[in-house]
């Protein structure tokens, strides 16, 4: 006799989702702006100045990303500007799809249970399949909208900017930068985020010496900053005929995308612009024209390269807002430290290296930081990387927490 009992399965995930609601409070949100927008509609909201005032201001303040994102998409002249209408039209669809998510984990829960009595009444076990299943997907739902709500930095809501430099090893280092490359790409891929080259410098032998790239996305730099620090790679080498392990190392810098010019001063005398053509693997010109612009921050010693645009101004504006941001960053983690200095707090930190990739005796990648470990590292740098970047948010946030 078929005995279907997920109960304290789907009690745990109904308990998930009511910690996840109290955080996004989608009704009230929704109430308010409700609210807001029929108030701001009444005709006679202008007799009194005062209030109409308290009111529209109201409104936009609470007007939700969704609301603001579909009159975006509605204006007139959007497509002029095909690049942002990509941005707005692309942000709109994860927000609608991330929205509609969050609306449908409750009756998806209410149909799971339906199902269990049916499969039970019926003693029907392809329906008692179909909902472990339903379970499952539900779980993964439910834990991705948990990891999201941890996301609450300030600037984690922002597109990110990726840049990946190998480091000691010699080909195999730049080799592995560009599995690494890879995987973040197919990463997004599989998310259907929208990627950008900014730059690519290809080493001489196999590999890339460094790339830039940037990922669109709401929640991307919240996302991808966990992958921040070094990484490293212990393999048989494939460049060499001794059959030896060897290990190599590469550096992943994750920096939030911003849309505006951020207040940082930089005279033009403390920085060096070169300009130069852009080039291919072995060197091959794909410009006629020196359109690459390379800047140096001489106090900082931080180099920025870009290349993907066609023109060198603009490829230089491109440069300029990346350099902005790290250095904006730079200051902020100035004055963090100085405050823990202040504090008397210092600590060390979890060091240089945050994750090892075997690819010899027992296939395993393995996070330091937080312990997670997959068994199978080829579809790892596949782009499956979910598991390990939701474990490193979790361990930002405890870490966070206790600081």
């Amino acid at each position: 006799m078929l005995e279907l009992d997920l109960s304290s399965e789907i009690a745990a995930v109904r308990s998930t989702f009511s910690d996840i609601l109290a955080v996004v409070d989608v009704d009230a949100l929704q109430a308010e702006i409700a609210r807001l927008s029929e108030a701001a509609g009444a005709p006679d909201l202008w007799d009194n100045p005062e209030e109409a005032q308290k009111v529209t201001s109201a409104l936009s303040h609470r007007q939700s990303e969704i609301a603001r994102l579909s009159e975006a998409a509605g204006a007139p002249d959007l497509w002029d500007n095909p690049e942002e209408a990509q941005k707005v039209t692309s942000a709109l669809s994860h927000r609608q799809s991330e929205f509609a998510r969050v609306n449908g984990v409750q009756k998806r829960l209410d149909d799971l249970d339906v199902l269990i009595e049916l499969a039970n009444e019926m003693e029907d076990e392809e329906s008692a399949e179909e909902a472990r299943k339903e379970l499952a997907d539900l779980t993964q739902v439910v834990n991705q909208l948990e990891v999201q709500t941890l996301m609450d930095g300030e600037y984690d809501d922002r597109g990110a900017v990726v840049t990946i430099r190998s480091g000691a090893g010699g080909d195999d280092a730049t080799d592995f930068a560009e599995m690494l490359l890879r995987m973040y790409l197919r990463w997004a891929e599989r998310h259907g985020y929208s990627t950008k080259i900014m730059d690519m410098s290809y080493a001489e032998g196999a590999g890339i010496k460094s790339a830039t790239f940037e990922v669109t996305a709401p929640y991307a730099y919240g996302t991808l900053s966990v992958e921040a620090g070094t990484h490293r790679l212990a393999r048989i080498s494939p460049f060499g005929s001794a059959d030896k392990r060897q290990t190599s190392f590469a550096a992943v810098e994750v920096i939030p995308v911003m849309e505006e010019a951020v207040e940082v001063d930089i005279p033009e005398n403390d920085i060096r612009v070169d300009v130069f053509r852009s080039s291919g693997p072995g060197g091959q010109s794909v410009n006629t024209t020196d359109s690459a612009v390379r800047i140096t921050h001489i106090p900082t010693g931080i180099v920025v390269s870009m290349q993907n645009e066609k023109s060198q101004i603009q490829n230089r504006a491109a440069a300029m807002r990346v350099l902005q941001t790290r250095l904006l960053l730079l200051q902020k983690e100035a004055e963090a430290a100085k405050k823990k200095e202040l504090a008397g707090t210092i600590t060390a930190s979890w060091g240089d290296q945050m994750r090892s990739y075997f690819l010899y005796g027992q296939q395993l990648v393995k996070d330091l930081r937080t312990g997670f470990e997959h068994g199978n590292p080829a579809v790892v740098f596949d782009g499956d990387i979910d598991g390990l970047i939701s474990a490193g948010i979790r361990w930002r946030k405890r870490k966070d927490d206790d600081d």
